[in-house]
């Protein structure tokens, strides 16, 4: 395999309107293409950061509920990196956002915390 990055991350909501608000408005990426797709009743939304497509965003009535918790078989988390773990996380907290106690990687000294999008996906702020 010659892979040259990770293209993007798909995820599945349970209310768009909801995770729309969350994934521009509080964390504050950028849409690129929101489509209505009329025959399977479904949003898809392209978002970036930083000028790079990142999350493509779809609903679809009645997604099957699945365990999102890091320690679920299947995706663990989705990692933002960060200048600042401290102040972002204060910045999520002021927004209304449950943040967890910051944390700190043992192997690289960096701080990390964790917090949920509207379906409870677990996310997480890395320290660069």
């Amino acid at each position: 395999m010659a892979f040259n990055k990770v293209h993007h991350i798909a995820i599945i909501c349970s209310d768009y309107q909801k995770s729309k608000h969350f994934y521009v408005d509080i964390l504050g990426l950028d849409v690129m293409t929101e489509i209505f797709r009329e025959e399977r009743q479904s949003y898809k939304l392209d978002l970036a950061l930083n000028g790079e497509y990142i999350i493509e965003l779809f609903s679809f009535p009645n997604p099957p509920q699945r365990p999102s918790r890091p320690e679920a078989q299947g995706l663990r988390h989705l990692a933002f990196e960060v200048d600042d773990v401290i102040s972002e996380r204060q910045r999520l907290m002021d927004k209304g956002i449950a943040v967890e106690p910051i944390r700190t990687d043992k192997f690289t000294g960096r701080k990390f915390t964790f917090f949920a999008d509207p379906d409870d996906l677990p996310l997480e702020l890395y320290e660069k």
